[in-house]
């Protein structure tokens, strides 16, 4: 099948392009390498240095002519989205109905949507089904959201079939630690270091952890079932920070110790969501649990992090 996975060469897109290239799939990439990189993209998978925000992307549809696309490429920071909501909007929002623009003019049978649990806001009940109320707390859940009703509508118009992926929190190899980067790779990373890393308020708030191999599985699986769904992608269990800092610390063996400081404002305390609906429409379940997510997790970077280049410091080995 001919797909085309816009953020490709990003966290989670890369894995869903190795998944798709291990499955035997004709598999293009566009991303602007604005966050992806080169080097996670699969050598079979073809790259366009493209943004989803420009007119020419149609030049990428033209030659490509997928069937499905699985549409990641987003701004993703949630501080950045509200320092600078126009340029938030202007790539989840305006880049996704470009994207749908040209899956209209050139027949894409599916679009698969990353969303995010961000959506929600602040949970009114636990666990969060996909029937909870939609209340974001960010612009960038305005701005994730907002795309879903874009993706309906042109279902209706033109009759592009999709499945909306609301994630949880991902983790897993490739995950940068910088800027805005994920709690599992911002620890890993302090932990390879012996530096201390903080935690806010007292750490028994909790998410819901899920391992981006599970999440790439999901991708596919969406390619051909759950049709018009909306599914959370999750384990459906809640992980306080203070269990995910001993377990990593514990698997690493490093001394280093968490340090506390103020709560954020506004954070939310306690979030996960409910599975049961991508276990009956996607036939998904996760298939790793913390503890090996977390083992495999850490077994990469230690790898690539004893490969750093010297002359570059070990600083610059995620960069």
């Amino acid at each position: 099948m001919r797909v085309l996975v816009t953020g490709g060469a990003g966290f989670i897109g890369s894995h869903v392009v190795d998944r798709l290239c291990e499955e035997g799939h004709d598999v293009a990439v566009v991303d602007d390498l604005s966050t992806g990189r080169e080097d996670q993209v699969h050598p079979w998978a073809t790259l366009h240095i493209q943004s989803v925000e420009c007119e020419s992307l149609t030049d990428v549809f033209g030659n490509v002519r997928p069937e499905v696309v699985i549409h990641l490429a987003a701004q993703s920071n949630v501080p950045r989205s509200i320092r600078d909501p126009l340029a938030d909007g202007r790539v989840n929002v305006l880049g996704t109905v470009n994207v749908l623009n040209q899956c209209r003019e050139y027949g894409v049978r599916k679009i698969i949507y990353a969303s995010s649990a961000a959506v929600y806001g602040e949970p009114q009940y636990l666990a969060i089904d996909e029937a909870h109320p939609i209340l974001p707390s960010s612009f960038y859940g305005i701005s994730k959201f907002t795309p879903e009703l874009y993706i309906r509508r042109y279902a209706d118009l033109y009759g592009l079939d999709y499945t909306i992926l609301r994630f949880a929190n991902v983790y897993g190899p490739r995950q940068d630690p910088s800027g805005e980067g994920g709690v599992v790779s911002i620890f890993v990373d302090k932990l390879l270091r012996e530096e201390p890393a903080y935690i806010d308020g007292d750490g028994e708030q909790t998410r819901d952890f899920v391992y981006v191999e599970d999440v790439a599985a999901a991708n596919v699986a969406a390619m051909t079932l759950g049709s018009r769904e909306v599914v959370n992608i999750a384990t459906g269990h809640p992980t306080s920070v203070n269990e995910l800092w001993d377990t990593v610390r514990q698997l690493s063996g490093s001394k280093a110790r968490a340090v506390h400081r103020e709560p954020r404002p506004g954070d939310i305390r306690h979030s996960y969501l409910a599975n049961d609906r991508a276990r009956r429409v996607l036939d998904w379940e996760p298939s790793f649990t913390l503890q090996e997510g977390l083992e495999r997790t850490l077994a990469n970077y230690e790898e690539r992090f004893a490969g750093a280049p010297t002359g570059f410091g070990k600083d610059s080995f995620l960069k």
